[in-house]
């Protein structure tokens, strides 16, 4: 018997996120508790027939339990944390892709969580416009007051933090992954266009980004983006493209599974 499914299916919205979160969960985190069940359980049974005055004696369980407790306590809670983060990126991802989806009935084709070596595009758009590379940045909120990012052209500013040029970096080096493997599979030069979104920020832009080629917005903003740019992508092109990034998407998966 086989699987009546042909093709592998096209990645969803932090599909890289969320297998990271089920491998901390299962390989990680349950290791540890299963250790902290196991000697408590042991230490528990230990003075049991300590106290029904059968020996032996609980004592090394207990030193045992403790030092286990020691271990593995804080990398529980590191465990925890990083969950913390997985998830919020990964509700991010998830969010940035339904405002995406609203582009397919203007003729857009959206792809989301394109695996690269040791990376992942967050999403890919194939409009009219053009080819957008997007990296999607979940960054926690203050409690109090705006939520503001600058961007300057070549980093981004939060708030009253330093400028970070790191985001920036990688998007374009997004782009110019995308860019490569479309030439190398097409024969064809397809433009890319690098953009950050940040999810929940309101993004203020400095005159310096006139010269930049990133776009750098809350997600909400981004599909008007996308509509109102000049059109430079026939529909053969977006269908040409579109065809060998879902190939390479479906040989990657077909590959690592």
């Amino acid at each position: 018997m086989k699987s009546p499914i042909k093709d592998s299916p096209l990645r969803n919205p932090g599909e890289t996120l969320d297998n990271q979160i089920n491998e901390l969960i299962n390989a990680e985190a349950m290791s540890h508790i299963v250790s902290v069940l196991l000697v408590g359980i042991l230490t528990a049974t230990e003075w049991w027939r300590w106290y029904m005055e059968l020996p032996p004696r609980p004592y090394v369980y207990t030193v045992i339990f403790i030092i286990v407790l020691i271990y593995t306590v804080p990398k529980i809670f590191k465990i925890k944390k990083q969950l913390k983060s997985l998830r919020q990126g990964l509700d991010g991802e998830k969010a940035v892709g339904q405002y995406l989806e609203g582009l397919r009935e203007q003729g857009a084709k959206v792809f989301h969580d394109i695996p690269g070596d040791g990376f992942n595009l967050d999403h890919v758009i194939i409009a009219p416009s053009g080819i957008y590379v997007i990296e999607t940045k979940t960054y926690s909120k203050p409690e109090k007051g705006r939520a503001v990012i600058i961007f300057d052209g070549t980093s981004v500013k939060l708030n009253n933090l330093p400028g970070n040029e790191k985001p920036i970096i990688q998007v374009i080096a997004a782009a110019s992954w995308l860019k490569a493997l479309l030439k190398e599979s097409t024969g064809k030069q397809f433009e890319t266009k690098p953009v950050v979104v940040f999810p929940g920020w309101f993004v203020e832009p400095t005159s310096e980004t006139k010269n930049s080629d990133v776009w750098v917005l809350n997600p909400k903003a981004l599909p008007s983006f996308v509509a109102n740019s000049a059109n430079s992508l026939s529909e053969e092109q977006i269908s040409m493209a579109a065809f060998h990034l879902s190939r390479y998407v479906r040989g990657h998966n077909k590959a690592n599974k």
